[in-house]
């Protein structure tokens, strides 16, 4: 297994004092409702990350706060998340299927449907983590499954499915927005595709 460095430990700070910071930084986004930083709230549709700039939610905040969540264990949270991001963010059909919109009022109504890839990718990896932290349940919570469909639409769309691909097959690069020729450096995640070439679908994994 690969020991990944700590830089608060190589900062001089005991493994009690890391594990209290992180603690205390997610009790403040998360879970104090007092908090000034709070940036996680929850309706009957599950559970958001509220951009505090646009009082909106976005796609990469809400896989964001979905990784957070499965690194920090708190499967309630996660499921909530999923739950908010697939009922108002994921196209069940149309030219984006299979993509989320990139963000949509905090009533769920979509703003803008076109995705951002960064979006897709997070939710992909946080799934993959989740199915192998705690298992696949059903339905969208089978989230191994729901990761590998994400991908696939990814790669697919505009080649054998009707859209645009949000990778070009041909030179690798994640397009900054599906449709175009031109890519974002933020957006490239090489840690993540050596792990969706474990888990892809197996179609795909040579591609990752």
């Amino acid at each position: 297994m690969k020991q990944y460095r700590n830089l608060f430990a190589e900062c001089g700070y005991s493994q009690e004092e890391i594990d209290q910071k992180v603690q205390d930084t997610w009790n403040k986004l998360f879970v104090d409702a007092a908090a000034a930083e709070k940036i996680y709230y929850t309706d009957d549709m599950g559970g958001y990350l509220l951009d505090t700039g646009n009082d909106d939610a976005r796609s990469e905040g809400m896989s964001y706060g979905m990784m957070m969540a499965v690194q920090m264990g708190d499967k309630e949270v996660f499921d909530k998340i999923w739950a908010w991001s697939h009922k108002n963010m994921y196209h069940q059909e149309g030219f984006n299927k299979g993509y989320f919109a990139w963000h949509c009022n905090l009533d769920g109504s979509k703003i803008d449907d076109g995705p951002a890839p960064d979006g897709e990718e997070f939710f992909a990896m946080a799934l993959f983590f989740a199915a192998n932290r705690w298992g696949n349940g059903e339905g969208i919570y089978d989230y191994a499954e729901m990761a590998r469909t994400i991908l696939s639409d990814c790669l697919h769309k505009g080649y054998e499915r009707e859209g645009h691909a949000m990778w070009d097959r041909d030179n690798y690069l994640i397009r900054f927005v599906p449709g175009v020729d031109f890519t974002d450096p933020s957006y490239h995640l090489p840690h993540f595709y050596e792990l969706f070439a474990e888990w892809a679908n197996e179609e795909d994994r040579a591609f990752w």
